[in-house]
């Protein structure tokens, strides 16, 4: 079973910003790989918020659009969550997700608090 590895979580003020790494494994880091971030707020239900598509399209959620942005690196096999202008309701874990060859891959989670 392969695992994703997220990391870069924390407490951040808001306004704050924080990137999010997700390293995943090279057999399923494909250009063709549907490969997201979501996240899930206390007691809600888990969302997606940044996506790169089959195709290799972005989207995102209107909640963090012009704020949030996906990316990748794929020297490295990393996907990336560049989070600014954060505010209180991004609060959450954020998960990384890959769908790829008809399976779906989840990392364990990483938590991001905006507060003072």
């Amino acid at each position: 079973q392969e695992r994703l590895v997220e990391s870069g979580g924390g407490l951040v003020q808001p306004g704050g910003s924080l990137t999010l790494s997700c390293l995943v494994p090279q057999s399923i880091f494909s250009r063709h790989a549907l490969m997201a971030w979501f996240r899930q707020a206390p007691e809600k239900a888990r969302e997606p918020v940044a996506t790169f598509t089959s195709g290799g399209g972005r989207t995102y959620a209107d909640s963090v659009k012009g704020r949030f942005t996906i990316s990748r690196d794929t020297l490295t096999n990393t996907l990336y969550l560049l989070m600014h202008s954060l505010k209180p309701e991004d609060t959450g874990v954020y998960y990384c997700n890959v769908q790829y060859g008809g399976s779906e891959y989840w990392g364990q989670g990483t938590q991001v608090t905006v507060s003072w």
